[in-house]
């Protein structure tokens, strides 16, 4: 599909490229069936987001000139987002900043919930921002960080050509996906266990028969 074809209300948020590449169908589940259901990780991740983004500050620390809540976008891939931070670091390789003098180098930081996870979801997303934020500054970007609440340490992640594939195809499949409003089928594994949406998706169910099927059977039981 042709990005250009999309209306800019329809672009993707960045955050759905974490949902998106866990799992393919909690991602439709939330973003085309308007579908939700929190769970604790999830509650005390919106919690930890909403304190990075509520502190809309600009501060200058040393040679770090550090944003919060920066919003930013890709025209060219469709998509639209909110860094938690952005620290732009004073180099002389860096790029020029309206109102700012000397010359600085951008470093996205995603604050997480938990533990580095074993997928490359938590770093999509961060690679994400990163292009967004390469095509609005016109820059190249080479590393991000991501911050655990768990551990209280950043993780950095370097901006592969390989990452940046990942994140430019998923975007692709899922403004295509969101286009034709389509839902996948459940594809159960061990992450469905701690899965918000597992009451939801009933992925013990799909695989051996449709839901509106279990459900007749279910209610034909009752009576």
């Amino acid at each position: 599909m042709d990005i250009e074809s999309i209306s800019e209300d329809d672009y993707r948020q960045l955050s759905e490229l974490q949902h998106f590449l866990f799992c393919r169908r909690q991602w439709a589940l939330i973003h085309i069936e308007q579908q939700w259901d929190d769970n604790l990780k999830t509650v005390e991740g919106e919690i930890m987001h909403k304190r990075a983004h509520d502190e809309t500050q600009t501060e200058l620390r040393g040679k770090i000139l550090t944003v919060r809540g920066m919003k930013v976008k890709s025209d060219k891939l469709g998509v639209v987002g909110v860094c938690d931070v952005v620290e732009f670091h004073e180099d002389t390789n860096g790029i020029s900043l309206n109102g700012r003098n000397g010359k600085w180098i951008p470093r996205p930081v995603e604050f997480k919930h938990g533990r580095p996870k074993k997928g490359q979801e938590d770093e999509a997303q961060l690679c994400g921002q990163a292009l967004c934020l390469e095509e609005m500054l016109c820059c190249d970007i080479k590393i991000g960080d991501l911050f655990y609440g768990e551990t209280h340490r950043r993780v950095e992640v370097e901006f592969t050509e390989e990452l940046r594939n990942i994140v430019r195809k998923a975007l692709q499949e899922m403004n295509q996906y969101y286009k034709r409003g389509y839902t996948p089928k459940v594809k159960p594994g061990k992450k469905c266990k701690n899965c918000s949406l597992n009451s939801i998706c009933l992925p013990e169910i799909q695989e051996k028969e449709s839901v509106n099927l279990y459900l007749q059977k279910h209610m034909q039981g009752e009576k």
